[in-house]
Protein backbone atom coordinates (compact mmCIF):
# COMPACT_ATOMS: atom_id res chain seq x y z
CA UNK A 1 0.00 0.00 0.00
CA UNK A 2 1.53 3.27 -0.93
CA UNK A 3 1.32 6.00 2.22
CA UNK A 4 0.16 9.05 2.34
CA UNK A 5 3.03 11.76 2.19
CA UNK A 6 2.50 14.22 5.09
CA UNK A 7 4.39 17.62 5.41
CA UNK A 8 3.84 19.23 9.37
CA UNK A 9 4.10 22.63 9.49
CA UNK A 10 4.47 24.19 13.16
CA UNK A 11 6.81 26.29 14.99
CA UNK A 12 6.50 24.39 17.93
CA UNK A 13 9.86 21.96 17.46
CA UNK A 14 8.61 19.54 19.78
CA UNK A 15 4.72 19.22 18.95
CA UNK A 16 6.01 19.09 15.06
CA UNK A 17 8.03 16.12 16.37
CA UNK A 18 5.57 14.48 18.39
CA UNK A 19 3.17 14.72 15.25
CA UNK A 20 5.76 13.12 12.99
CA UNK A 21 6.50 10.12 15.31
CA UNK A 22 2.35 9.57 15.60
CA UNK A 23 2.19 10.24 11.38
CA UNK A 24 5.56 7.91 10.72
CA UNK A 25 4.35 5.36 13.59
CA UNK A 26 1.41 4.66 11.11
CA UNK A 27 1.32 2.25 8.10
CA UNK A 28 -0.37 4.33 5.81
CA UNK A 29 1.61 7.88 6.11
CA UNK A 30 4.84 9.27 5.90
CA UNK A 31 6.57 12.07 7.15
CA UNK A 32 8.40 13.55 4.19
CA UNK A 33 8.96 16.99 5.27
CA UNK A 34 9.27 19.19 8.34
CA UNK A 35 8.82 23.49 8.40
CA UNK A 36 9.07 25.69 11.35
CA UNK A 37 7.65 29.02 9.88
CA UNK A 38 5.12 30.10 6.82
CA UNK A 39 7.49 30.85 4.20
CA UNK A 40 9.85 27.58 4.71
CA UNK A 41 6.38 26.13 4.50
CA UNK A 42 5.75 26.89 0.92
CA UNK A 43 8.82 25.98 0.23
CA UNK A 44 8.35 22.65 1.20
CA UNK A 45 5.11 21.92 0.23
CA UNK A 46 6.39 23.12 -3.61
CA UNK A 47 9.24 20.47 -3.28
CA UNK A 48 7.53 17.33 -1.70
CA UNK A 49 4.08 17.94 -3.13
CA UNK A 50 2.47 16.25 -0.17
CA UNK A 51 -0.71 14.67 -0.11
CA UNK A 52 -1.70 15.99 3.38
CA UNK A 53 -0.57 19.69 5.47
CA UNK A 54 -0.47 19.33 8.90
CA UNK A 55 -0.88 23.18 9.78
CA UNK A 56 -0.45 25.47 12.42
CA UNK A 57 -2.19 29.02 12.48
CA UNK A 58 0.47 30.73 14.14
CA UNK A 59 3.57 30.68 12.74
CA UNK A 60 6.76 33.12 11.92
CA UNK A 61 7.30 35.44 9.01
CA UNK A 62 3.84 33.88 7.39
CA UNK A 63 1.17 32.97 9.50
CA UNK A 64 -1.20 29.49 8.30
CA UNK A 65 -4.07 32.26 7.14
CA UNK A 66 -1.25 33.37 4.72
CA UNK A 67 -0.35 29.82 3.48
CA UNK A 68 -3.69 28.65 2.68
CA UNK A 69 -3.80 32.02 0.96
CA UNK A 70 -0.62 30.83 -1.30
CA UNK A 71 -1.67 27.55 -1.75
CA UNK A 72 -4.89 28.38 -3.74
CA UNK A 73 -3.25 28.55 -6.74
CA UNK A 74 -0.23 25.64 -6.80
CA UNK A 75 -0.82 23.03 -9.08
CA UNK A 76 -1.29 19.99 -6.95
CA UNK A 77 -2.60 21.72 -3.66
CA UNK A 78 -2.49 19.59 -0.72
CA UNK A 79 -5.41 18.70 1.77
CA UNK A 80 -4.80 21.34 4.70
CA UNK A 81 -5.48 20.54 8.51
CA UNK A 82 -5.22 23.31 10.71
CA UNK A 83 -4.03 23.27 14.01
CA UNK A 84 -3.55 25.66 16.88
CA UNK A 85 -3.40 26.66 20.18
CA UNK A 86 -5.79 29.37 19.40
CA UNK A 87 -10.09 28.56 19.31
CA UNK A 88 -10.90 31.43 17.76
CA UNK A 89 -14.59 30.64 15.95
CA UNK A 90 -13.73 33.62 13.34
CA UNK A 91 -10.22 31.99 12.37
CA UNK A 92 -11.20 28.50 12.31
CA UNK A 93 -14.10 29.43 10.17
CA UNK A 94 -12.22 31.85 8.15
CA UNK A 95 -9.21 28.56 7.48
CA UNK A 96 -12.30 25.97 6.85
CA UNK A 97 -13.82 28.71 4.22
CA UNK A 98 -10.38 29.22 2.48
CA UNK A 99 -10.34 25.47 2.25
CA UNK A 100 -8.86 23.65 5.15
CA UNK A 101 -10.57 20.35 5.86
CA UNK A 102 -10.73 20.34 9.59
CA UNK A 103 -9.27 22.62 12.43
CA UNK A 104 -7.78 21.20 15.74
CA UNK A 105 -7.55 22.73 18.76
CA UNK A 106 -4.53 21.72 21.12
CA UNK A 107 -4.04 19.89 22.93
CA UNK A 108 -6.00 17.09 21.57
CA UNK A 109 -5.49 13.56 21.51
CA UNK A 110 -3.12 12.40 19.29
CA UNK A 111 -5.19 8.73 18.18
CA UNK A 112 -8.59 10.18 17.82
CA UNK A 113 -6.54 13.07 15.07
CA UNK A 114 -5.03 9.81 13.14
CA UNK A 115 -8.35 8.39 13.05
CA UNK A 116 -10.32 11.95 12.22
CA UNK A 117 -7.52 12.15 9.31
CA UNK A 118 -8.20 8.94 7.63
CA UNK A 119 -12.14 9.68 7.86
CA UNK A 120 -11.31 13.11 6.10
CA UNK A 121 -9.28 12.84 3.25
CA UNK A 122 -10.76 9.61 2.71
CA UNK A 123 -14.43 11.45 1.72
CA UNK A 124 -12.34 14.98 1.09
CA UNK A 125 -14.71 15.16 -1.80
CA UNK A 126 -17.26 15.94 0.50
CA UNK A 127 -18.32 19.37 1.95
CA UNK A 128 -15.67 20.27 5.17
CA UNK A 129 -17.12 21.56 8.87
CA UNK A 130 -15.05 23.30 11.03
CA UNK A 131 -15.39 21.37 14.24
CA UNK A 132 -13.65 22.31 17.78
CA UNK A 133 -11.27 18.43 18.23
CA UNK A 134 -10.17 20.46 21.39
CA UNK A 135 -9.42 17.22 24.05
CA UNK A 136 -10.68 14.66 21.86
CA UNK A 137 -14.46 16.96 21.81
CA UNK A 138 -15.69 15.55 19.18
CA UNK A 139 -14.96 11.35 19.08
CA UNK A 140 -17.54 8.79 18.26
CA UNK A 141 -16.42 6.61 20.11
CA UNK A 142 -15.13 8.96 23.30
CA UNK A 143 -16.66 6.84 26.58
CA UNK A 144 -17.47 10.27 27.84
CA UNK A 145 -17.98 13.60 26.88
CA UNK A 146 -15.03 15.99 27.42
CA UNK A 147 -17.51 18.22 29.44
CA UNK A 148 -18.12 14.96 31.44
CA UNK A 149 -14.84 14.50 32.04
CA UNK A 150 -13.83 18.43 32.93
CA UNK A 151 -16.42 17.82 35.55
CA UNK A 152 -14.90 14.80 36.87
CA UNK A 153 -11.39 16.55 37.05
CA UNK A 154 -13.29 19.70 38.38
CA UNK A 155 -15.04 17.80 41.73
CA UNK A 156 -11.94 16.16 42.28
CA UNK A 157 -9.26 19.02 42.46
CA UNK A 158 -11.92 20.54 44.68
CA UNK A 159 -12.02 16.63 46.69
CA UNK A 160 -8.25 17.48 47.29
CA UNK A 161 -7.80 20.60 48.35
CA UNK A 162 -6.98 23.19 45.46
CA UNK A 163 -9.30 26.13 44.92
CA UNK A 164 -10.52 27.35 41.92
CA UNK A 165 -9.04 30.75 41.91
CA UNK A 166 -5.35 29.61 41.96
CA UNK A 167 -4.01 29.82 38.36
CA UNK A 168 -2.38 26.61 38.80
CA UNK A 169 -5.66 25.24 38.62
CA UNK A 170 -6.82 25.76 35.59
CA UNK A 171 -3.47 24.29 33.83
CA UNK A 172 -3.85 21.16 36.26
CA UNK A 173 -6.93 20.59 34.75
CA UNK A 174 -6.32 20.90 30.83
CA UNK A 175 -3.00 18.39 31.80
CA UNK A 176 -5.17 15.71 33.48
CA UNK A 177 -8.17 16.03 30.97
CA UNK A 178 -5.42 15.73 28.22
CA UNK A 179 -3.13 13.16 30.13
CA UNK A 180 -6.36 11.33 30.48
CA UNK A 181 -8.10 11.29 26.77
CA UNK A 182 -3.74 10.41 25.88
CA UNK A 183 -1.83 8.36 27.95
CA UNK A 184 1.14 9.16 25.33
CA UNK A 185 1.25 12.50 27.00
CA UNK A 186 2.81 11.31 30.11
CA UNK A 187 5.64 9.98 28.46
CA UNK A 188 6.93 13.69 27.43
CA UNK A 189 4.89 16.01 30.48
CA UNK A 190 7.64 18.72 30.50
CA UNK A 191 8.53 18.20 26.38
CA UNK A 192 4.82 18.13 24.96
CA UNK A 193 2.01 18.90 28.06
CA UNK A 194 3.58 21.65 29.23
CA UNK A 195 4.41 23.58 25.93
CA UNK A 196 1.41 22.63 24.71
CA UNK A 197 -0.71 24.23 27.79
CA UNK A 198 1.61 27.18 27.77
CA UNK A 199 0.90 27.88 23.77
CA UNK A 200 -2.86 27.53 24.51
CA UNK A 201 -2.59 30.47 27.59
CA UNK A 202 -0.02 32.18 25.98
CA UNK A 203 2.50 31.79 28.97
CA UNK A 204 6.39 29.61 29.27
CA UNK A 205 6.31 26.45 29.86
CA UNK A 206 8.29 26.91 33.40
CA UNK A 207 5.70 28.95 34.38
CA UNK A 208 2.95 26.38 34.11
CA UNK A 209 5.40 24.34 35.77
CA UNK A 210 5.67 26.46 38.60
CA UNK A 211 1.91 27.38 38.31
CA UNK A 212 1.12 24.05 38.99
CA UNK A 213 3.57 22.94 41.49
CA UNK A 214 1.77 26.08 43.71
CA UNK A 215 -1.25 24.29 42.94
CA UNK A 216 -0.23 20.67 44.68
CA UNK A 217 1.78 22.45 47.33
CA UNK A 218 -1.86 24.00 48.65
CA UNK A 219 -3.08 20.99 48.10
CA UNK A 220 -1.04 19.04 50.53
CA UNK A 221 -1.52 21.77 53.09
CA UNK A 222 -5.70 22.12 52.38
CA UNK A 223 -6.91 18.56 51.43
CA UNK A 224 -8.04 16.33 53.73
CA UNK A 225 -5.07 13.30 54.44
CA UNK A 226 -7.66 10.45 53.96
CA UNK A 227 -8.42 11.78 50.55
CA UNK A 228 -4.98 12.27 49.78
CA UNK A 229 -4.04 9.43 50.55
CA UNK A 230 -6.75 7.73 48.36
CA UNK A 231 -5.14 9.51 45.28
CA UNK A 232 -1.45 9.75 45.89
CA UNK A 233 -0.70 7.09 49.25
CA UNK A 234 1.61 4.83 46.98
CA UNK A 235 3.52 8.22 45.04
CA UNK A 236 4.71 10.36 47.29
CA UNK A 237 7.87 11.86 47.39
CA UNK A 238 9.85 10.85 50.07
CA UNK A 239 11.29 13.95 51.13
CA UNK A 240 8.26 16.42 51.08
CA UNK A 241 5.91 13.94 51.79
CA UNK A 242 3.85 15.07 48.29
CA UNK A 243 3.41 13.75 44.91
CA UNK A 244 5.75 15.17 42.03
CA UNK A 245 3.26 17.39 39.30
CA UNK A 246 3.77 14.37 37.02
CA UNK A 247 2.82 12.42 39.83
CA UNK A 248 -0.43 14.03 40.43
CA UNK A 249 -0.86 14.39 37.01
CA UNK A 250 -0.85 10.35 35.91
CA UNK A 251 -2.48 9.23 39.34
CA UNK A 252 -5.57 11.33 38.83
CA UNK A 253 -5.52 10.65 34.53
CA UNK A 254 -4.91 6.49 35.56
CA UNK A 255 -7.92 6.77 38.04
CA UNK A 256 -10.47 8.35 35.45
CA UNK A 257 -9.22 6.07 32.44
CA UNK A 258 -10.05 3.23 34.79
CA UNK A 259 -13.37 4.79 35.80
CA UNK A 260 -14.12 5.64 32.16
CA UNK A 261 -13.11 1.76 30.80
CA UNK A 262 -15.42 0.23 33.53
CA UNK A 263 -17.42 2.56 32.81
CA UNK A 264 -17.99 1.55 28.80
CA UNK A 265 -17.65 -1.93 30.09
CA UNK A 266 -20.85 -2.40 31.77
CA UNK A 267 -22.87 -0.28 28.86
Amino acid sequence: MEKLKVVVADDNRQFNMLLTEVFNSQPDFLVVGNSYDGIETLKVVEEKKPDLLMLDIIMPYLDGIGVIENLSNVEKRPNIIVISAVGQENISQKAINMGALYYFVKPFDLNIMIERVRQLLSNSSSKSEAVDANFSKSAEKKPVSEVDLEAEVTEILKEVGIPAHVRGYQFLRDAIVAATMDADLLSGITKVLYPLIAEKYNTTPTRVERAIRHAIEISSTRGKADTLYKYFGYSTSQDKGKPTNAEFIAMISDKLRLKIKKSSQTK
